[in-house]
């Protein structure tokens, strides 16, 4: 691409992201950061997991998404009598009218669609969940030993209840780590509130228009790819990672004392990934140690496992996440602000 085009790239993506947090804001009241980590991890090419109590608008959010994304959309309710052939499909023998012989075919599941809501996947068992996780790291599903391409974009969220955990089949970290971001849904503020009640109660919220077809999230996502992030902003990034793991060199001792074991490469990829992604929806000219500690959070507070000690005291890993941010130096990644970074695109 000539730098002329790239420019014209940047300013669709930031225009884009515009137009779909005002879309969103049709229906959804607040939750201002949720819809901007969901966006990230969309143009990142990430998935998510949405942690919330009941009643906080998690399906509507993402069934809105969908909508202002023109992208087909599928809510699969998951339960413990759920089976792997549900969510990929399954062969089906029917006879061909033409020659009267019986063959096998292909009947697609509810995977197959370019938003995959996975309503409280922790309440499925581990062999569905393996069959969801295939989906998210191929892009495809295997079905009678073929394998199936999903269509793309492909956006797996799912969703997990905190409050119930009686028969249910926790995410093992190994899985969870497959998952870009951990997006936690809090309750909105009292003003907030106030107007969701204030729009459910008197008529029907207006509908969102689409705003990106398939094909133009394909090109961002290609785009994100693509920007330029100088060496100094990913150790910055890795700094988070390698310093969240006990006994490691220069862990911090907070860690040492609190943590049973801490993110692996996958996290400073996904640092390094939502970092770009933020930087470019935000219109920024360089991604930055400020773009990088914004995606913090929800990258590493599923990947850091606080040990018995931690838990006793009432130590969750978002507070060792916010503290090993506020601890980690800045001077590498903030001296690169001054207009040493390359530009965005095109350099």
């Amino acid at each position: 691409m000539t730098d002329q085009n790239d420019t014209a790239a940047v300013e669709h993506i930031r225009s884009a992201y515009e137009q779909l947090r005002t879309e969103i804001r049709k229906v959804i009241v607040g939750q201002e950061e949720v819809v901007d980590e969901l966006l990230v991890a969309l143009f990142a090419r990430g998935h998510c997991i949405l942690t919330g109590v009941p009643g906080l608008a998690k399906t509507l959010l993402i069934s809105t998404l969908s909508k202002t994304l023109s992208l087909s959309f599928s809510r699969i309710q998951f339960t413990p009598d759920l089976m792997p052939s549900d969510i990929t499909g399954t062969e089906v023998i029917q006879e061909n009218k033409t020659t009267g012989a019986r063959e096998m075919r292909f009947i697609p599941g509810p995977l197959f669609a370019n938003v995959v809501l996975a309503d409280e996947i922790n309440r499925t068992p581990p062999k569905t969940q393996a069959a969801l996780l295939e989906s998210m790291q191929e892009y495809q599903v295997t079905v009678a030993g073929k394998k199936h391409s999903l269509s793309q974009p492909f956006f797996v969220l799912a969703t997990q209840n905190p409050i119930e955990q009686e028969g249910t089949y926790p995410l093992p970290e190994a899985q969870l780590d497959r998952f870009m971001f951990n997006i936690k849904i809090d309750y909105p503020s009292e003003e907030e509130e106030l107007e969701i009640v204030r729009r459910t109660t008197a008529r029907d919220s207006d509908e969102p228009q689409p705003v990106l077809s398939a094909e133009d999230i394909l090109k961002l996502q290609q785009l994100v790819r693509r920007v330029p992030v100088g060496d100094s902003v990913i150790r910055y990034a890795m700094q988070f990672a390698r310093w969240s793991r006990p006994g490691a060199e220069g862990t911090p001792g907070f860690i040492n004392e609190s943590v049973a074991w801490g993110a692996g490469p996958r996290a400073s990829q996904f640092l390094v990934l939502g970092a770009k992604a933020r930087a470019l929806l935000r219109g920024g000219s360089a991604v930055t140690g400020d773009d990088v500690r914004a995606v913090a959070l929800p990258v590493l507070r599923h990947r850091i496992l606080p040990n018995f000690s931690a838990e006793a005291e009432g130590i969750s890993s978002d507070d060792l996440v916010r503290r090993l941010v506020e601890t980690a130096p800045r001077a590498e990644s903030d001296a690169l602000a001054d207009g040493k970074l390359p530009p965005v695109l095109g350099s």
